[in-house]
């Protein structure tokens, strides 16, 4: 369990970002930034984030690209987008991580922890004890415990998981009630 009086600027949040941040399109991709929709609360909750985690980091898995339907060049901009709204907003992005491979035992394709020890090498000062993974698959939530994070599960696009697996740590509806419950917490 996750004791969110404890978190303060010590702390990681690693992010997924399809169904997280922002809505997902059913059965395809986020193409273009035209497509790109926050989740309501959302820039928010990276402000909120903002003033209590250190580090915040997106590991998202984008085989689109990998097919050749997404550009690479507009995953780019799409990511830079997010974070310039999130920026305005008053919250932060320290990195985006993505993985375009095409095979599922790509170290670097979640659930596998190929872009959590990216994050580890780009940035010493993360203490693993101290960081949590947000997602909306039961993918995010091995990748987080095979990174040896605490989880938290949002079920936005995946109303079928069993939220009690011993995979999931937390379960909250939405961002930005998890970044309410931090700020709660830490009152």
């Amino acid at each position: 369990m996750i004791d969110l009086a404890s978190i303060d600027k010590s702390w990681t949040l690693f992010l997924d970002r399809d169904g997280v941040i922002n809505h997902e399109k059913h059965k395809d991709y986020i193409h273009t930034w035209n497509e790109f929709r926050f989740y309501d609360g959302v820039t928010d909750a990276f402000k909120i984030f903002s003033s209590f985690f250190h580090r915040i980091i997106i590991v998202t898995n984008q085989r689109g690209v990998g097919k050749g339907v997404t550009k690479l060049d507009d995953l780019h901009m799409i990511h830079a987008n997010m974070q310039q709204e999130i920026e305005k907003a008053g919250g932060h992005i320290d990195a985006v991580f993505y993985c375009s491979d095409m095979n599922d035992d790509s170290p670097f394709r979640k659930p596998n922890p190929g872009m959590g020890l990216q994050a580890l090498q780009q940035f010493p000062d993360i203490d693993i004890k101290k960081t949590i993974m947000i997602g909306n698959t039961m993918s995010d939530m091995e990748f987080g415990k095979n990174l040896g994070v605490y989880t938290v599960f949002l079920p936005t696009t995946r109303p079928e998981v069993n939220i009690h697996d011993e995979k999931i740590d937390a379960v909250y509806s939405s961002l930005i009630e998890f970044a309410r419950a931090v700020e709660r917490g830490n009152k």
